[in-house]
């Protein structure tokens, strides 16, 4: 039976924290994926469905890292089919991309439709002498078809795609078909997702297997449409979702696809403490590293490891927000941790005290209800905050009598004994 490897989503180059080793674990992922799942697997070929890069721009190295993968599977005779995603296709009005590059170099299959004379999308087999095409009929006998990034505009791709497919010759076997883009109800924060009846139109002219891109995490929905996630996770949040590669199988059944998460991957983890408002900076401090220490205690960090840590305080904190030094608490952190990266994401918000003041209420009042309500919201003065108001209502009834800089100051010293 025929068996082909989908992965998507690969991301290579991305630097969004601006590490070199956090850039080559994308690399590392695919390399690995393609060892475990393509060579030792020995599938009849690889899909790439969209974002093989972060950047339509590419470094040199991160060039080479995607020819060094896809030399591995050119040495085993292992075609590999792709399309384009939002992160790598060609910018409007250019007609090349670093896709088209390395199709041009017989690395891969980069399967497009194209417009006719007449301006209609049109299916042509792949042609290996100009390496332009929008599908290919492979010895193993399944036809898998390609697309482009459509954006907002998918919907209506799609009606075209689907004519388009209707006029091509009757497929040996089942028929697959790439597309980058996302379904509703996947992920929050997605605007634009197909619903499913859209891709319906697909499934009319037979396709059987769509394999997504461009959402990270994995789903699938009636046997046959199927996304696997990122290779790697982007960010922190990412670190959750289940995805990974799908490793398929033709059957006459159908397809049997498999995810496969058994790969290069590095560790992330994500801490919480919940201030009560009731904690001095330091104890704030004190409990971030204590938090840390129980992770490490409880194999949830591995130092050895290098994981990306991210620890969030949120909660009520009662001083100044500016007290805690975020940036030199996160140095110890990240040392403790020995993490490749630690995020610290400071989201406590400063207790905030009002007390009701009546209609009735003279100045003299409303100064001193005042001042009450802003010391009783930082934890080193809420105790004396009664005191320390009537304190200074005096201070500010000697600045406006003309007392002298040193003798409110030494009051001031007094007040805070």
């Amino acid at each position: 039976m025929p068996r082909f490897l989908h992965i998507a989503d690969i991301h290579l180059g991305y630097d969004k924290y601006d590490n070199p080793e956090r850039t080559k674990d994308f690399y590392f992922a695919l390399q690995d994926v393609i060892d475990r799942y393509a060579i030792a697997a020995n599938v009849d070929f690889v899909l790439i469905a969209g974002d093989l890069f972060e950047h339509r721009n590419l470094q040199p190295h991160i060039l080479n890292q995607a020819q060094l993968c896809l030399d591995q599977l050119k040495q085993a005779n292992i075609p590999v089919l792709a399309i384009e995603g939002n992160h790598d296709n060609r910018p409007y009005g250019t007609k090349t991309s670093w896709l088209r590059y390395l199709a041009d170099w017989g690395l891969l299959m980069l399967l497009e439709p194209e417009l006719n004379a007449e301006g209609v999308m049109v299916y042509t087999h792949w042609n290996p002498e100009s390496k332009r095409g929008g599908y290919i009929d492979l010895p193993c006998g399944i036809r898998v078809l390609g697309s482009q990034w459509y954006g907002t505009s998918a919907p209506r791709a799609i009606a075209t795609i689907a004519a388009a497919i209707q006029t091509l010759p009757p497929a040996a076997g089942s028929t697959v078909m790439m597309f980058h883009h996302g379904l509703e109800g996947q992920i929050a924060r997605y605007e634009g997702a197909l619903r499913y009846a859209d891709l319906l139109p697909l499934q009319e002219v037979g396709v059987s297997y769509l394999a997504l891109g461009h959402i990270h995490k994995n789903y699938a929905r009636e046997g046959w449409v199927f996304n696997p996630g990122s290779l790697e996770a982007n960010n922190v949040e990412e670190a959750g979702y289940q995805r990974g590669a799908y490793l398929v199988e033709v059957t006459p059944a159908g397809f049997e696809a498999e995810l496969k998460q058994d790969y290069y991957q590095r560790s992330c983890v994500r801490l919480r403490l919940t201030a009560k408002g009731q904690e001095t900076q330091a104890e704030i401090e004190a409990a971030a590293i204590a938090t840390v220490q129980t992770a490490i205690a409880k194999g949830h960090i591995v130092t050895e490891e290098q994981p990306i840590v991210e620890l969030k305080i949120d909660g009520k904190i009662g001083f100044d927000r500016l007290e805690l030094n975020t940036r030199q608490l996160q140095h110890e952190l990240q040392q403790l941790s020995n993490a490749l990266i630690f995020l610290l994401k400071f989201d406590a918000e400063s207790i905030e005290f009002e007390t009701h003041i009546t209609e009735e209420a003279n100045r003299l009042q409303i100064e001193q209800e005042i001042f009450t309500d802003m010391l009783a919201a930082h934890n080193t003065y809420k105790a004396k905050a009664q005191e320390l108001a009537l304190g200074l209502i005096e201070l500010k009834d000697q600045q406006m009598q003309g007392h002298s800089e040193e003798e409110m100051y030494e009051f001031a010293k007094n007040l805070l004994i």
